[in-house]
């Protein structure tokens, strides 16, 4: 391509969007709220959500008490849901239900401000009082329109939420594991599971508990120890119980080995512990 054109091209190009901006610019600083609102919406639909933000922000306050002011309200929301400003979305969502509770619009309304909770949940490790919040809201939605089309969705991040907190949980419970405060691990993977019994980290909690039995039990003076032995026998049989070909099967078989040779190893010297007593 000629170079002078390739010149020509650009230039024309950066001209377009100085112009475009520069015309912005004249129409967020003029008084005309009309001709905002009609290129707001054309923004809107454009895509350019930041645009016609400011441009219904602006207009919000003309438009009080008229027609056009629910339609305008709903959008100035959207645009802040598309933009990923979730808690000022949730917050003009709310708005709107409040102005207009009689709206075709609430149902969608209801359910995007529940969303935007959804939306701020933060990783499982941090402070998780959002994922609570989002939690309640969806729940609110689901309890006032149970047949809306929203509500399967809803359903579905209800359940991302709480596998989260359970994930949190286990993490907890496991934690004191790596540390080593098996005791502690015990008792805390024992209220996990209580807690979320129909958990996807149930299986592997069982194994974490049974692998803190274990250093209990192996390492424990020989007063408790065969107690101690037959518990983790019993948490072992547990987890076969309900996990029949679990992955942690070849690890627990053997410590098994070891386990039923200390047993044997008891049983071993209380027979021979019996039979001298008999001869005396």
């Amino acid at each position: 391509m000629n170079k002078r054109l390739l010149f020509f091209i650009i230039s024309g190009c950066f001209s377009n969007i100085f112009l475009s901006c520069s015309d912005y610019q004249k129409l967020l600083n003029s008084d005309n709220a009309s001709e905002k609102y009609k290129q707001a919406e054309v923004y809107y639909n454009a895509g350019e959500y930041r645009k016609a933000n400011r441009l219904f922000e602006q207009i919000i306050p003309k438009y009080r008490g008229r027609p056009q002011s629910q339609r305008i309200i709903f959008f100035f929301a959207e645009t802040y849901f598309q933009t990923k400003s979730y808690s000022l979305a949730a917050y003009q969502y709310e708005n709107f239900v409040k102005s207009y509770p009689k709206s075709e619009r609430v149902l969608e309304a209801i359910f995007k401000s529940a969303k935007c909770y959804y939306l701020q949940s933060p990783s499982y490790s941090l402070d998780q009082e959002e994922t609570y919040n989002a939690i309640e809201k969806l729940q609110v939605f689901i309890n006032l329109y149970p047949d809306s089309e929203y509500t399967p969705e809803a359903n579905q991040m209800i359940s991302e939420l709480q596998e989260k907190l359970e994930k949190k949980d286990f993490e907890i419970a496991k934690q004191y594991f790596t540390i080593r405060d098996y005791r502690a691990a015990v008792k805390a993977n024992e209220n996990f599971i209580a807690s979320f019994p129909g958990t996807k980290f149930r299986e592997e909690s069982m194994y974490i508990k049974f692998l803190s039995l274990y250093e209990i039990a192996i390492n424990s003076i020989l007063s408790k120890k065969k107690k101690r032995l037959n518990e983790l026998k019993q948490q072992y049989e547990l987890i076969l119980r309900y996990y029949p070909e679990t992955l942690f099967l070849e690890d627990l078989n053997k410590k098994m080995e070891r386990v039923n040779i200390e047993l044997s190893n008891f049983n071993l010297t209380t027979k021979i512990s019996l039979n001298n007593h008999d001869k005396v």
